[in-house]
C-alpha cells in the first residue's frame, strides 16, 4: 500500500508540473514543443510494444495494446498538428 501512495503522489505532483510547464510556453514554441513530445511518444509506444509482447497475464498484454493504440493515435495525431503548423509558416506561392 505504500508503494501505491508513494506512486500516486508523484504522479499527481507530475500533473502539477506538467500543467505549470505548459502554459508557461509561448505560442511561438509550440510546434518545438509538439515535436518534442512526439518523441517522448514514440518512446512510450516502445514501452507499450514491450509491455504487450511479454505476455505474463491476460491483463498485462490487454493494458498493453490499450496503451499501443493511445501511443499511435497521440503520435500520428501530434505530427499532423506539426505538419498543419509548419505549413502555416511557408511562403505562398
Amino acid at each position: 500500500m505504500e508503494g501505491f501512495i508513494a506512486a500516486l503522489t508523484i504522479f499527481v505532483l507530475a500533473i502539477f508540473v506538467g500543467f505549470e510547464v505548459i502554459t508557461k510556453v509561448p505560442p511561438t514554441l509550440h510546434t518545438p514543443l509538439m515535436s518534442g513530445s512526439n518523441a517522448i511518444s514514440g518512446i512510450t509506444l516502445i514501452g507499450a510494444l514491450i509491455a504487450a509482447g511479454m505476455g505474463h497475464t491476460w491483463l498485462t498484454t490487454l493494458l498493453g495494446v490499450l496503451a499501443i493504440i493511445l501511443a499511435t493515435i497521440n503520435v500520428v495525431g501530434g505530427f499532423l498538428v506539426t505538419h498543419r503548423m509548419l505549413a502555416m509558416f511557408r511562403r505562398k506561392r
